[in-house]
């Protein structure tokens, strides 16, 4: 057995490491690249991905994988060995589905597609990009096909994402918590609005950034083993453990989208940083799922960053960094200004309360789009209306509607309900790190965080892959996915802020 375990390291390390290759290639494509390489990058992620997806399918690779199945039958099924044959064994009865060219096929659409998307955006002109939405749309169908028959056409695409979910699953959760989220808006719209103007000035880009670098420093981000650069859209990539890349975008006249951006894929990279290194190049790297990563980079940017305690710390350093713009605005202004609920058009700059329902517009366009119901061309017009009904808003332009998000452009269609479960978890993840450590505010208001992060490195960040997102969440908390303590939270903060 423990040359057979040999060889699927060998193999899985293999596989990470032209994976791990093809990230490097997607990072650069989005903060380096100039435009016209868009083509040529297409074509070499196509050959990498399809190499890769060869490699993860070949009849030596099932039998091996059969063969450790089951000589390890009665081994701890919580070892690290088991759980590693566990999703590989996942990976690969997935990966055998779908043909090589198909995988070749799609990298290389979503490289062309990417280039069309951050140009469209700029212009302003969902024309551009349509075209190439329309073969994603039709590249996920028929990725979906693949896995049929299935209860629903977008659970193989869920199930990407966030392993052992189900659209029906999902749907439930987001029904429950619609209402008390229209609810709680309705109360605070009758309530006296808070100011947030002075969020809206000119704050030199150079500042921010070294502000924000400051921050995720406290938070324990490791320069020897990250950087931080620009893109159109905020991303975290790794190309190993010791390799974990975040990027942020700043605009000179509203602070917000550079520091809670920052602080956002801060989370997300000490999540892969905390990884234990001894699953580096195989099958457990990784998160355990984008829900469980979102939960880690909206509590980072959320419950720390945007909490009282975290800017009783902070924002005198704030201040003295943009005296002309903050000089005059005392704590609990600003405090408040950052947590202002208001609907507004673009997600990433959504607050706490609004946040969830983008997410529950997008997933209820993507299973129309998926299910034939809704046409690609028809999108612009439909998002307007959608944005409309659920937040009362309607985008001006299709670069503040449609285009804002970059990830149907990388294929992503199953994503975005990831991010709503993220905040439901990383409030359930909250309270039980409460319970543990009390005092937890008191080291926010000092500026200490390394109490938070061993926390979270011991308890989620450690494991990886190694148990599915629902088992998790239900051995750190002793709950599933539950909707009833975010809403609690949002409650208590909103109830404060606006005195309701």
């Amino acid at each position: 057995m423990k040359a057979k375990l040999e060889k699927l390291n060998e193999i899985g390390a293999e596989i990470s490491d032209l994976s791990y290759a093809a990230a490097v290639l997607g990072w650069d494509q989005q903060v380096n690249m100039p435009p016209m390489g868009a083509e040529g990058r297409g074509n070499q992620l196509a050959a990498l991905e399809r190499l890769i997806h060869l490699k993860l399918t070949t009849p030596e690779l099932g039998e091996l994988l059969e063969d450790l199945i089951a000589e390890t039958r009665d081994l701890d099924p919580d070892s690290d060995d088991v759980r590693m044959l566990k999703v590989s064994k996942r990976n690969y009865d997935q990966a055998v589905k779908v043909p090589p060219e198909f995988t070749a096929k799609v990298a290389k659409v979503t490289a062309m597609a990417f280039g069309a998307w951050h140009s469209a955006r700029q212009e302003n002109n969902f024309a551009k990009f349509q075209p190439y939405l329309q073969q994603i749309v039709e590249l996920n169908q028929q990725f979906a096909g693949f896995f049929a028959p299935y209860d629903h056409v977008y659970d193989p695409l869920l199930d990407r994402f966030e392993p052992g979910m189900k659209t029906a699953d999902v749907k439930a959760i987001f029904d429950a918590l619609r209402p008390q989220q229209v609810e709680l808006l309705q109360t605070i719209a009758d309530a006296p609005q808070v100011d947030n103007s002075f969020l809206f000035l000119h704050y030199d880009e150079h500042k921010q950034w070294d502000f924000g670098v400051d921050v995720i420093t406290h938070y324990g981000y490791d320069w020897m083993r990250g950087r931080q650069d620009k893109a159109p859209h905020p991303f975290t990539t790794n190309f190993g453990v010791n390799d974990v890349r975040i990027t942020t975008r700043v605009d000179p006249d509203f602070l917000n989208p550079a520091l809670f951006g920052t602080l956002h894929e801060c989370g997300h990279a000490l999540y892969e940083l905390g990884v234990s290194p001894a699953y580096d190049r195989n099958a457990l790297a990784g998160g355990a799922s984008l829900a469980i990563h979102e939960s880690q980079s909206r509590m980072y940017e959320n419950l720390v960053g945007r909490s009282l305690p975290f800017w009783e710390f902070f924002y005198p350093r704030l201040q003295a960094t943009f005296p002309q713009q903050l000089g005059n605005v005392d704590l609990h202004t600003f405090y408040k200004g950052i947590n202002q609920v208001k609907p507004s058009l673009i997600r990433v700059e959504a607050d706490e309360a609004t946040y969830n329902l983008h997410i529950m517009l997008r997933m209820e366009v993507e299973i129309a789009l998926m299910e034939g119901k809704l046409a690609v061309k028809d999108l612009p017009e439909v998002w307007n209306q959608k944005m409309q009904e659920y937040l009362g808003v309607t985008p001006h332009s299709d670069a503040d509607g449609v285009l804002q998000d970059v990830h149907w452009a990388g294929g992503m269609i199953g994503y975005f309900s990831t991010y709503a479960l993220g905040n439901l978890i990383s409030v359930q993840l909250w309270q039980k790190i409460l319970t543990e450590i009390p005092d937890l505010y008191d080291h926010i208001r000092a500026g200490k965080f390394e109490s938070l992060l061993d926390w979270l490195g011991s308890n989620i960040h450690i494991h990886g892959k190694k148990f599915e997102p629902q088992e998790l969440v239900q051995r750190v908390t002793g709950s599933k996915i539950d909707s009833a303590p975010y809403m609690q939270y949002l409650k208590d903060k909103f109830g404060q802020i606006y005195g309701i």
